[in-house]
C-alpha cells in the first residue's frame, strides 16, 4: 500500500433512502481509485412527485464519466431496490457482473429485456470463492433475507478488511435460503487484522425487539387458514419464496386447492426452482381450474401486497379476475408489511374487498409477517460480533443512518453518515468526508431514461396542478396579424366565475393586445410569445383563480 493510494466509499443511492441502492468503493491514488459497484437498484414512483414515471434510479454520471476504472459490480441479491436497474444502467457502465445463481438468474432477465450481453454475468459461490477485482478480492458470504440466495460481501483491500452486509436478518430458521452462520461470522472478524470496516444495513434500526424466524410464522398461518369457511386469498412480496412456501404448505394443510396469480411471483419460483434454491414447492392448480372449485377448498396467492394497481389483488378488488372473483365470506390476508408511501394504495385495496363483504386481515403486529431486516438488537450483536473499526449506515432513511451512528459511536466504533454523493476516505482509523460529488435520480419515463432535473417531470406536474393554455397567433407576410387567434384549454374550467366562456374571453383578450401591438413586438417571436403569455395568465388569474402552463404556437406566413 502506497502511502498516496487510498480506500473509499460513495453511496450513490440507497443512503438517505430506502430503495435504488448504488455503492462505489474505491482504491488507488486519489481522483484514479480502481472502483467497484455494489448493487444498482430502482425505487418506484409516486404520483404526488412524479407522475407517469415508470421506475427511478441512482444517477451514474459520475460512474458513466470514470467507466474506464470500474472493475466489476456486484449484486448482493435479487430485490429490485439492488438489481432493478441493472439492465438500465448498465450500458453507462459496462463491466462485469458477479452474483450467486439465483440472482444471476434474475439479473439476466433484467440484462435480457433491455437487450444487453448476457455474457457479462459471472455466478460466483459463496465463500472462499473470491472474486479478484484490480485491487478487490470479493466474497460472497451467505445471510438470511426475505429471498434466497441473498449475500453480504467481505471486500478485502490493501487498507483493510470491508464487510458490506447487504440486507439480511438473523434467522437460523428461514425455510427457504441459508440460515445466519455466526461461526462464519467470528471467522471473518478474526482473520488478519480484523474487521476495518462495516457498511451496514440501518432498515429496522428503530425496531426495539429481536427479530423472528420465517419459521415462527408456519402455525398462526396454518391456524387462520383453516378456521376459514369461504376462499382465502393471501398476498405477499413476490420475491418471499419461503413466505410462498409457507402459505402455499398452509393452504394444502388446510385442505385447499394452491392456486398462484400473478407474473412476478411465477417469475420467482421458477428461478428459484432452476437455480435449485427450491426442492419441494407444493403443486398449484391453474385459475381455469380454481375456478370450478368449491370455495372452501381453495386458496389464492396472489401478488400486489403494496396495493400495486395492475397486480392480481387490486385487480380482484375491481371485479373478476382470470375468472376468479371475491365474495362475502371470502378471507383476504395480507402477510406484508406496508412500505411507507404504499399506505393510500393498500387501503383502497382494502375498503374494496370490505365493500364486498371479505373479511381483511392484516399481519396483526407481526402475527402473520415478519421482517427481512435484522433489529436494533439483532444489529447490534453483528456490531459486537465482527468489532469493526468503522461503521458506515446504509440502506436507510436520514433519520435511520442518523441513529445507527449513534449506536455505534456510543459503543466507542467511529461512524460516519455520509448521504448520498458523500466521498468518504476509509483509509485511517476515522472516517473522514473528503469530496460531494453532484447526485440525483434518473427516471424510467415509458422507454427512455431521463434527469430529475431535465424539467420533463417538473412540467408535468404544473400542467397537472395548474392546467394548460394553447394559445395559437398567425403573423402574415407584413408582420400583422392575420384573423383572430384561438385558444384551446386543457384540465381547466370551460366557464369563468361569472359563467363566461373562458377560452373565448382569452381570445378577446388576445385580439385586442395584437391589434395594437408595437411593430417591433409583432416581428420578434420571442416577445410575442411572452406578450401572449401574460395575458393569458392574467386573464385566467381574474376570471378562474389558476396561473395555467402556457403555450404560444406563432405561425409566419412568407411572401413567395
Amino acid at each position: 500500500m502506497s502511502s498516496k493510494d487510498r480506500l473509499i466509499y460513495l453511496p450513490l443511492g440507497g443512503a438517505g433512502e430506502i430503495g435504488m441502492n448504488a455503492y462505489v468503493y474505491g482504491y488507488g491514488p486519489a481522483g484514479k481509485e480502481r472502483l467497484i459497484v455494489v448493487d444498482l437498484g430502482v425505487t418506484f414512483p409516486d404520483m404526488d412527485t412524479s407522475p407517469g414515471v415508470d421506475l427511478i434510479m441512482a444517477d451514474v454520471a459520475w460512474l458513466a464519466e470514470n467507466a474506464d476504472r470500474i472493475e466489476a459490480i456486484f449484486i448482493t441479491h435479487a430485490h429490485e431496490d439492488h438489481v432493478g436497474a441493472l439492465g438500465l444502467l448498465w450500458p453507462q457502465i459496462k463491466a462485469p457482473v458477479y452474483a450467486r445463481a439465483f440472482t444471476a438468474a434474475i439479473a439476466n432477465l433484467k440484462m435480457e429485456e433491455q437487450g444487453n450481453p448476457l455474457d457479462v454475468i459471472r455466478v460466483v459461490k459463496p465463500r472462499p470463492e473470491t472474486v479478484e477485482a484490480g485491487p478487490f478480492k470479493v466474497q460472497f458470504v451467505p445471510v438470511s433475507h426475505s429471498i434466497p440466495e441473498s449475500a453480504a460481501l467481505v471486500i478485502d483491500t490493501p487498507a483493510g478488511r470491508i464487510v458490506h452486509s447487504g440486507d439480511f436478518k438473523l434467522d437460523g430458521t428461514p425455510i427457504v435460503g441459508e440460515p445466519f452462520d455466526p461461526n462464519q461470522w467470528h471467522e471473518i472478524a478474526n482473520e488478519g487484522a480484523g474487521v476495518k470496516v462495516l457498511t451496514c444495513d440501518s432498515t429496522n434500526v428503530f425496531s426495539p425487539l429481536p427479530g423472528r424466524s420465517e419459521a415462527s410464522l408456519a402455525a398462526p398461518l396454518s391456524e387462520l387458514i383453516a378456521a376459514q369457511e369461504g376462499m382465502v386469498v393471501a398476498t405477499t412480496f413476490a420475491s418471499n419464496v419461503a413466505r410462498l412456501k409457507t402459505l402455499a404448505e398452509a393452504g394444502r394443510a388446510a385442505g385447499r386447492s394452491v392456486c398462484m396469480l400473478g407474473r412476478a411471483m411465477k417469475k420467482m419460483i421458477t428461478a428459484a426452482a432452476e437455480t435449485g434454491v427450491l426442492t419441494d414447492f407444493p403443486a398449484v392448480i391453474p385459475p381455469e381450474e380454481a375456478a370450478e372449485m368449491p370455495r372452501r377448498k381453495l386458496m389464492l396467492i396472489v401478488t400486489g401486497s403494496q396495493g400495486e394497481r395492475r397486480a392480481a389483488s387490486a385487480q380482484l378488488a375491481r371485479g373478476k379476475y382470470l375468472g376468479l372473483e371475491m365474495k362475502e365470506g371470502d378471507t383476504f390476508l395480507f402477510s406484508s408489511k406496508t412500505i411507507p408511501g404504499n399506505e393510500r394504495g393498500v387501503i383502497r385495496v382494502m375498503n374494496a374487498f370490505s365493500e364486498m363483504g371479505v373479511d381483511v386481515v392484516d399481519d396483526r403486529g407481526g402475527l402473520y409477517h415478519v421482517s427481512g431486516h435484522a433489529n436494533r438488537p439483532d444489529l447490534e450483536a453483528v456490531h459486537d460480533l465482527l468489532r469493526p473499526k468503522i461503521l458506515l449506515p446504509m440502506h436507510g432513511e436520514h433519520r435511520h443512518l442518523r441513529e445507527h451512528c449513534r449506536i455505534a459511536i456510543e459503543k466507542g466504533i467511529a461512524a460516519e453518515l455520509a448521504v448520498n454523493g458523500t466521498v468518504v476516505d476509509l483509509t485511517g482509523d476515522e472516517p473522514e468526508v473528503v469530496e460531494y460529488i453532484e447526485t440525483g435520480r434518473t427516471y424510467l419515463d415509458g422507454s427512455v431514461l431521463i434527469g430529475a432535473l431535465d424539467g420533463v417531470v417538473r412540467d408535468r406536474i404544473r400542467m397537472a396542478l395548474n392546467g394548460h393554455v394553447m394559445a395559437s397567433v398567425i403573423i402574415d407576410e407584413d408582420d400583422e396579424p392575420l384573423g383572430d387567434a384561438w385558444v384551446e384549454i386543457k384540465g381547466l374550467s370551460d366557464r369563468t366565475r361569472r359563467n363566461a366562456d373562458f377560452a373565448e374571453m382569452i381570445e378577446a383578450e388576445v385580439n385586442e393586445y395584437l391589434s395594437s401591438a408595437a411593430d417591433k413586438v409583432l416581428r420578434d417571436d420571442d416577445k410575442l410569445e411572452e406578450a401572449v403569455k401574460r395575458i393569458v395568465r392574467q386573464v385566467a388569474l381574474e376570471e378562474i383563480g389558476k396561473k395555467p402552463e402556457v403555450t404560444v404556437v406563432t405561425s409566419r406566413l412568407v411572401a413567395e
